[in-house]
């Protein structure tokens, strides 16, 4: 499938969930920006050096920045998969870039699609979340419990509860992040490209409203 969307929504609202699904089940390369920018970090990369700095001064990582790296993984992907692409854009400056990225390949983005969430669904969702102090690896205390408690069963390391998922850092983080959102959804909007769906309930249900709105826009056969 040559599907190329952008998943859109606030933290906690189930984008890389949903975006896994997709590529599970429809074949569309999960491409987070997250994911690759802390990888790089990981491994001390220049990148991951560069971005850290901006990462831990509390500052933005510059658009052209982003819109590099990312047109840069993009390039190597297998040319006619689909993508679900998850944490970018993120700002105006880099949906314009992704735009200019795919046109020069004669390519244009499909749809944005916005996770809707009430923000008590979002803080619980976020304050269950627990990282692997040693690996990275995600659980939540409700629905991705580890066997052990407090325990990573990939590594062994502790679980711990990051700063930024503390009920009140998440309700800032949320306040910030919807009028930060506002102009990229304002910019999809516009170009008749955005679609929200309800990011309520278990990931299946996401992903089923998500499959019927593609059956509904001729993307997949019903």
């Amino acid at each position: 499938m040559s599907l190329r969307l952008v998943l859109l929504g606030p933290p906690g609202a189930g984008k890389g969930t949903l975006a896994g699904i997709l590529e599970k089940e429809l074949g569309l390369a999960h491409v987070s920006t997250g994911e690759i920018f802390r990888d790089e970090i990981r491994r001390k990369t220049s990148l991951g050096k560069t971005v850290n700095r901006f990462v831990t001064s509390g500052r933005l990582v510059p658009d052209e920045l982003v819109v590099s790296v990312m047109a840069g993984q993009l390039a190597r992907r297998r040319k006619g998969r689909g993508l679900a692409l998850d944490g970018f854009p993120r700002t105006v400056g880099q949906a314009k870039g992704l735009e200019a990225f795919l046109s020069d390949r004669g390519l244009a983005l499909d749809g944005a699609i916005y996770l809707d969430c009430p923000t008590p669904l979002l803080i619980a969702r976020l304050s269950g979340r627990r990282v692997c102090s040693r690996c990275g690896s995600n659980y939540h205390i409700r629905t991705m419990r580890p066997r052990r408690s407090g325990v990573c069963d990939a590594c062994g390391g502790t679980l711990i509860v990051r700063k930024d998922d503390q009920v009140n850092t998440i309700t800032k983080r949320l306040v910030i992040d919807r009028a930060q959102a506002t102009p990229l959804l304002d910019f999809y909007r516009q170009h008749h490209r955005l679609y929200r769906v309800s990011g309520s309930g278990g990931a299946v249900r996401v992903f089923q409203r998500v499959q019927r709105l593609m059956q509904q826009r001729g993307w997949l056969k019903k």
